[in-house]
C-alpha cells in the first residue's frame, strides 16, 4: 500500500497582501500529478487545509477540487484533519458528499465517522469507524490500513480540563499523559493484518533532555514528547511545522510532510516537498521524497549601491519569477516618488527596507552577517558563547524549530486581528 502524506496547504494565505491563489492551485495540481504518476493508494492531509477559520470562497472552491481529484472518482482513500487554523465544522461540512467518493474528513477529537459502503464497486469503503479513527479497504490493496486520526487535539477541542495547575511544565505533563492514553487506545484498533497509522496536527519536541540539563521547553503547555505515540503505529503522520522532516525515534518513523509553499521569509532557501510511504502488514515504513517545484521561491536582497545597483540587478533578469525581500542602503533619505519608483522596479518587491547615511554604514558589517543562513548564523552564535565549541546536530534542529513554531504564532495572532478588524 502506497500512501502520500502532505499538510499546511494554508489555502487562502497571502504574503504580506499579496495573493497566493494561482500559487496554491499549482501545487494542488501537482500533488495531484504526482498521486497518479506514482499509483498513491491513500492521501493523508496533516490539517491547516485553510489559512483562516472562515475561508473565502475561492479557498473552499480550490479545496474540494483538490480532494475530488486526489479521490481519482472514489478509487483513492482521503483523510483529512482539522488543524489549528482549521474551524473543524466548517471542514467537515461536505461529509455527505465526501464519503461518496472515499473522502474522511475528521473536524474535533471525539467526533466519530461512521461506517460506509458507496453503492458502485471498485470504491473505498469506510469498514469501521469510531471516534478519532477509521479502517478503509482500498480497491486493488490486499490488505486494509486503519488510521489513528486525531484532529488538533487543544484542551478546548478535547473539552477536557487536562490540568488544574497554571504552571506550564505541569499543564505540559498534563497535556502529555492524555495523549498518550488517547493514542494508546486508538491504537486498540491496530491489527497485525492491517497496515497502521497515526495521522495527526501537532508540535513535537525534536529531543529529550536528561536530568543533568537545564530543561529545554518549546512551545508552551501544547508541545508534546515523542514517546506519546504508540509503538505498533508503523508510521506517523504529522502537520504543523512547515519544514519537511523527521523527528528522531527509534520505534516509530515520525514526519511532518511541511508545507507545500514557503509561505514566509524565514522559509527562503527551503526545499519543498510530499512524502511517499510504502507499508505492509508487519513490516517497516519505506519512505522517499517528492521535490515539489510549484510556487514561486522567497529570496532576499541586499543592495549597498543604491537605486543605480538596483535597477542593474532588476534588469539582469535575476529573481525575476521570485518574491522578494529587499533591503536598500541609500546616501539619503529617498522622496515619496522615489520609493515608488523603487518599488515599482520588480512586481515582486514584497518588503523594501531602506537604511540611509550612517545608519547604513553601522549595518555594512550587520548585513554580511545576514547574508548567511539562519542556522549559520545560530552556529556562530555558539561559537561565541562557548568558545567555538560547535553546537550538535540535535540542538540546532531544536532552534530552528522553535523559530518555525514562534512565527506561526505571530501569524496567528496577526490573522486573528485581521479577522476582528
Amino acid at each position: 500500500m502506497r500512501l502520500l502524506h502532505t499538510s499546511d496547504w494554508h489555502l487562502g494565505k497571502t504574503l504580506e497582501g499579496h495573493g497566493r491563489y494561482a500559487e496554491q492551485i499549482e501545487f494542488v495540481n501537482e500533488i495531484c500529478d504526482i498521486c497518479d504518476r506514482e499509483k498513491v493508494d491513500v492521501v493523508l492531509i496533516a490539517g491547516d487545509i485553510y489559512q483562516h477559520a472562515n475561508p473565502s470562497a475561492s479557498a473552499e472552491e480550490l479545496f474540494y477540487k483538490a480532494i475530488s481529484r486526489l479521490s481519482n472518482n472514489g478509487s483513492r482513500a482521503v483523510v483529512i484533519i482539522a488543524g489549528n487554523h482549521d474551524n473543524p465544522e466548517r471542514l467537515c461540512a461536505s461529509t455527505p458528499l465526501a464519503d461518496e467518493m472515499g473522502i474522511s474528513l475528521l473536524g474535533l477529537p471525539k467526533n466519530a465517522l461512521a461506517p460506509y459502503e458507496p453503492a458502485l464497486p471498485k470504491r473505498v469503503k469506510r469498514i469501521k469507524a469510531g471516534a478519532s479513527w477509521v479502517e478503509l479497504a482500498v480497491p486493488d490493496c490486499d490488505h486494509n490500513v486503519v488510521i489513528a486520526a486525531l484532529p488538533y487535539p487543544s484542551e478546548g477541542r478535547l473539552r477536557e480540563l487536562l490540568s488544574l495547575s497554571t504552571q506550564d511544565n505541569e499543564l505540559r505533563k498534563g497535556y502529555n499523559e492524555r495523549l498518550k492514553q488517547i493514542f494508546q487506545e486508538l491504537s486498540t484498533n491496530f491489527r497485525e493484518d492491517t497496515v497502521n497509522v497515526v495521522l495527526s496536527h501537532l508540535y513535537v519536541c525534536g529531543g529529550e533532555n536528561t536530568d543533568s540539563e537545564s530543561p529545554i521547553q518549546i512551545g508552551g503547555a501544547y508541545a508534546v514528547d515523542r514517546a506519546i505515540f504508540p509503538e505498533k503505529a508503523q508510521y506517523v503522520a504529522l502537520g504543523h511545522l512547515h519544514r519537511p522532516q523527521n523527528i528522531k525515534s527509534e520505534q516509530v518513523p515520525i514526519r511532518y510532510a511541511g508545507s507545500p509553499l514557503a509561505y514566509s521569509f524565514s522559509e527562503a532557501g527551503q526545499a519543498k516537498s510530499v512524502t511517499i510511504v510504502d507499508l505492509m502488514p508487519g513490516q517497516k515504513a519505506q519512505l522517499f521524497e517528492i521535490p515539489l517545484s510549484s510556487g514561486k521561491p522567497l529570496v532576499k536582497w541586499v543592495v549597498r549601491g543604491g537605486i543605480e545597483e538596483l535597477e542593474k540587478r532588476v534588469a539582469s533578469g535575476e529573481d525575476s519569477q521570485a518574491w522578494i525581500d529587499l533591503q536598500l542602503y541609500l546616501k539619503r533619505q529617498p522622496t515619496i516618488d522615489e520609493i515608488q519608483n523603487i518599488k515599482s522596479l520588480h512586481s515582486g518587491f514584497v518588503n523594501v527596507g531602506v537604511k540611509v547615511g550612517l545608519e547604513a554604514e553601522k549595518e555594512i558589517v550587520a548585513e554580511k552577517l545576514g547574508q548567511l543562513s539562519l542556522e549559520q548564523r545560530f552556529i556562530r552564535f555558539y561559537q561565541r558563547q562557548t568558545g567555538e565549541e560547535e553546537p550538535e546536530e540535535e540542538l540546532i534542529k531544536l532552534f530552528l524549530e522553535l523559530v518555525q513554531h514562534n512565527e506561526e504564532e505571530y501569524s496567528e495572532a496577526r490573522d486573528r486581528e485581521e479577522v476582528s478588524a
